[in-house]
């Protein structure tokens, strides 16, 4: 069968096809030669690194960035604060989203358009860092964990693809829960949200990622060095070149430094990747199938 589909295909459709194919491989090894150097360089010797490059010499590698990442207090606290950021991030901005979500979907919903022109408006015009800040600051959310987590826990372009998503799910359902009884918001609860486990998925996903890779609301809002995400901490290292006192209480010399800044580069980036590559694996079975469906209908 497969031969058979080959021979229909045209010359002009096989040369796109490869070159599909071609560019596909491209990105790739543009994604994977990045992470294999920084894998590897996170086990090297700085000087080595410097002086001979990457190299596959077990006898040339050393666990001492590593050792120093989990030793230290300020990469240890960043570390969870960013674990607790990105999860309550996500849970807020996901229950806000779908239950935004849910009545713009119902054609019944009164004001729906004149709601959903006023969500889109927002897409384009905002306010501003300084009127942001001066909200912020007003509130009384300035060096408090709810600045990283309410200013940005609603999405409007996370809504829209809730609604799309709901508009795809059967009115048998509602018809089905009303006979029995079930009000609006008993069948949200009970019925659409267990149902919508793939969007729901999709958008935890995107929300944990955004999170966990932002520093500018923090860099911005906390000055609390305890309350600082993981980002902030590594964005010390690897722009500021400035590691944390405690790992260089035993070094004297400004080379040295320099040395264990570059050993920390590496190892700090590898630590600060491993939540993502540990959550995509258990999400990709949502995670097709919640964008697709949510993009078909409109």
């Amino acid at each position: 069968m497969k031969k058979k589909k080959r021979q229909k295909l045209s010359l002009s459709d096989r040369l796109i096809l490869n070159s599909g194919y071609i560019l596909l491989g491209i990105f790739l090894l543009a994604i994977i030669v990045p992470l294999i150097y920084v894998i590897v360089a996170s086990f090297m010797d700085p000087v080595v690194l410097s002086s001979e490059g990457i190299t596959f010499d077990f006898s040339k590698w050393s666990l001492e960035g590593y050792k120093r990442v989990l030793k230290d207090d300020m990469l240890l606290r960043g570390f969870l604060n960013s674990v607790f950021y990105s999860i309550s991030y996500a849970v807020i901005s996901v229950a806000v989203t779908l239950m935004a979500a849910y009545p713009l979907s119902k054609e019944e919903f009164v004001g729906r358009k004149f709601v959903n022109t006023l969500y889109v408006i927002t897409m384009f015009l905002g306010g501003g860092l300084i009127p942001t800040y001066l909200l912020i600051d007003k509130l009384n959310l300035l060096n408090t964990v709810w600045a990283i987590l309410l200013p940005g826990a609603i999405n409007v372009w996370n809504i829209m693809l809730a609604k799309t998503y709901f508009k795809t799910l059967p009115r048998e359902l509602r018809e089905a829960s009303a006979i029995d009884g079930a009000s609006e918001i008993k069948h949200f609860f009970k019925i659409v949200l267990p149902v919508s486990k793939p969007i729901i998925a999709v958008l935890m996903l995107y929300q944990f990622v955004g999170q966990w890779n932002s520093y500018f609301d923090a860099m911005i809002y906390i000055d609390d060095a305890n309350l600082q995400p993981l980002q902030l901490v590594i964005r010390s290292i690897l722009i500021q070149n400035a590691p944390s006192t405690g790992m260089i209480a035993d070094i004297q010399s400004m080379a040295e430094m320099s040395k264990i800044s570059e050993l920390l580069k590496y190892s700090t980036i590898v630590v600060s990747s491993l939540p993502l590559l540990v959550m995509y694996p258990f999400f990709q079975k949502y995670f097709d199938k919640g964008i697709m469906v949510g993009s078909i209908k409109g």
